[in-house]
């Protein structure tokens, strides 16, 4: 792909030109010599396998240019964490919104807008927890405080994208909303059943509800990805840390569920995990499943976040399926260490080949939508 096809795309994806003037743009600046293209290539054409490296890797966002951004963001983060301790946390909210400005408006440096982003919602969670955590009738229900600390987000994180155009600001504040929703549900669920803790005394029907809003989110994900399969406008870039939030949520979300349902006991929602790795072995059986599910739906859709969200959960179930099977305590840690090393590997040494044998046996227009295989 030529030079010039993607720095007008990237400009679309950046906002700062419209698909029509960039059709425009294009044949003009062509016919001028600049980033000359090879003819009859167009802006909805895939690349040719010539005009690309078959080990680029098209899945990472465009936050790490240069270690200038490193050292950069090395001070960010040293001097974030000296101003929370020695002043006040609208100090720390001031600073981050001065270097936003310097270091993102006005330089565009990726690597530090990210840096930048993470702490503003670290800030934003800490003070409202804080809030929750003073006032005596929130701390006792649940579905009110899910309420006041899902609030502030989305708007914050609207007028931080809006401001500086950081693709994880984006992400942040589409995820921030599935928040907000999961908050409504509560509280429209314990007004209705009299209840101030509804994931405690509704387990079940709490995973149900994580479930759907993890399966919307990936939704949203893939509505990010596929409407930039060549990945190289910002919308790749949310879509990336969509997913990278979605995988982990859908994965232990369907899992927790299943083994609730399997094993039909007491107690709150998060111990059956436990219960499955270090008690059952058809439990161990249903979470290996259900991560080997979540690396076959990477491969597809080319996301490695699917892959690793996985891997403690892999660990963990094998653990669980060897010691079943007799393996010696000794030898279990280092079998599990070489199993899940040697799966890592694998697929990652082989992800374009795996990705090749699995989506070839996917019906055409389906292929024709997800990102090229290389």
């Amino acid at each position: 792909m030529s030079g010039l096809k993607v720095a007008l795309e990237e400009a679309v994806g950046e906002g700062i030109i419209s698909s029509g003037q960039a059709e425009r743009l294009l044949p003009y600046l062509t016919g001028k010599n600049i980033g000359a293209l090879s003819a009859g290539q167009g802006f909805s054409e895939p690349p040719s396998p010539d005009d690309s490296n078959p080990l680029e890797d098209t899945e990472a966002p465009r936050f790490v240019r240069g270690f200038h951004d490193v050292l950069i963001t090395i001070g960010i983060v040293v001097l974030l964490i000296g101003l929370w301790g020695l002043a006040n946390r609208y100090v720390s909210l001031l600073a981050i919104v001065v270097l936003a400005e310097i270091l993102v408006r006005r330089q565009r440096l990726a690597l530090p807008a990210v840096v930048l982003t993470v702490a503003l919602v670290f800030w934003l969670f800490h003070t409202a927890i804080s809030y929750v955590g003073s006032t005596p009738a929130l701390v006792d229900n649940f579905t009110i405080a899910a309420i006041v600390v899902a609030v502030p987000f989305p708007p914050l994180l609207a007028l931080f994208y809006w401001r500086y155009r950081v693709p994880l600001a984006l992400a942040l504040f589409l995820f921030s909303l599935f928040g907000l929703f999961l908050a409504a549900v509560f509280y429209v669920a314990g007004t209705v059943t009299g209840s101030s803790n509804v994931p405690v005394d509704y387990p079940i029907q709490t995973l149900m509800i994580l479930l759907v809003t993890a399966l919307g989110s990936f939704a949203l994900a893939m509505r990010f990805d596929l409407s930039d399969p060549s990945r190289v406008t910002r919308r790749s870039d949310v879509a990336f840390w969509l997913h990278l939030a979605t995988a982990p949520a859908l994965l232990y979300s369907t899992v927790l569920l299943a083994l609730r349902l399997e094993l039909a006991s007491g107690g709150t929602v998060f111990t059956n995990l436990t219960d499955a790795l270090f008690g059952g072995y058809m439990q161990a059986v249903t979470v290996l499943a259900a991560v080997l599910v979540m690396m076959l739906i990477g491969l597809v859709i080319d996301r490695r976040a699917f892959v690793t969200a996985g891997l403690v959960s892999l660990g963990l179930a094998t653990a669980a399926i060897l010691r079943h099977n007799n393996a010696g305590l000794d030898k279990v840690g280092f079998l599990v260490l070489m199993i899940v090393g040697l799966v890592v590997l694998v697929i990652g040494i082989g992800w374009a080949d795996l990705r090749r044998i699995i989506v070839r046996r996917l019906p055409a227009g389906m292929q024709a939508r997800l990102p090229a295989l290389r």
